[in-house]
């Protein structure tokens, strides 16, 4: 393949993970050149900035400082919206969560997004399309793309998307395949009384708001030992939330 056909190669490649992701976003960018810049991890940009086709001014990292401060926007405002009467204590520390670089990166993969970020071929070769901080990093520059292109409207839209089943787990309503909701109680007694001969025991830490809207925090212990919290509307539910942070933590 000569130089000519290969950039005609790899113009079509990126167009094609631009319509890839712009399908994923459901947003049409206006300037498609700032969501190019957002897939381009710096292993890429560094093999092509001295060549005769760079694909980008630069790599995704100024946008991914700006997507962080985006996403931290979008996702404050949706628990303030959602949990009105929540502290600001609680709200720290679920926004902290949400917005971690681990979710991030779950989501990115959830989204496919690592099958569309420009990497070098180390990087490629390496498994660079799975690494978490590639996956997080490429994201958050992908909601700065957005911000850029399209203001806060297409940003937002785009967030609360994605984010919906983490905004849904906060209130106990993560459902298995069937619809029904994940019985994580039932699964960490079981794990729990193999591994350590001992069931679980929980005890209600905080509750709060009033009687037909209170919410509920949960404390869940083995063997003794505080291991993990849940929240919900109800004891169950918070119960069943902590559960399952517990079957995570413990790598059951």
């Amino acid at each position: 393949m000569d130089q000519e056909q290969a950039s005609a190669s790899l113009t079509e490649a990126i167009a094609k993970a631009v319509r890839s992701v712009e399908s994923l976003s459901s947003y049409s960018f206006k300037d498609p050149a700032t969501l190019v810049e957002a897939l381009t991890h710096s292993s890429y940009f560094n093999e092509t900035v001295n060549t005769d086709t760079p694909v980008a001014p630069s790599d995704n990292e100024r946008l991914e400082f700006l997507g962080d401060a985006v996403i931290g926007l979008v996702v404050a405002r949706g628990l303030m919206e959602r949990f009105r009467t929540a502290s600001e204590g609680l709200l720290s520390r679920w926004r902290s969560q949400m917005v971690s670089r681990k979710t991030l990166a779950e989501i990115a993969q959830r989204l496919g997004l690592g099958d569309h970020v420009l990497l070098g071929k180390g990087e490629r070769r390496t498994g660079g399309a799975e690494k978490r901080s590639i996956l997080s990093a490429a994201f958050e520059a992908v909601v700065a793309a957005l911000y850029l292109d399209g203001g806060i409207e297409a940003a937002t839209q785009f967030l609360e998307r994605v984010y919906q089943p983490l905004f849904n787990e906060i209130v106990g309503e993560p459902t298995t395949g069937n619809g029904k909701l994940q019985d994580s109680k039932t699964l960490l007694q079981e794990r729990s009384q193999a591994f350590y001969r001992v069931a679980p025991t929980y005890r209600v830490v905080e509750s709060w708001g009033p009687e037909h809207e209170k919410f509920f925090r949960v404390e869940i212990a083995v063997q003794g030992k505080a291991i993990a919290d849940g929240y919900g509307r109800s004891k169950k539910e918070a119960e069943q939330n902590a559960a399952r942070v517990a079957l995570e933590l413990l790598g059951f």
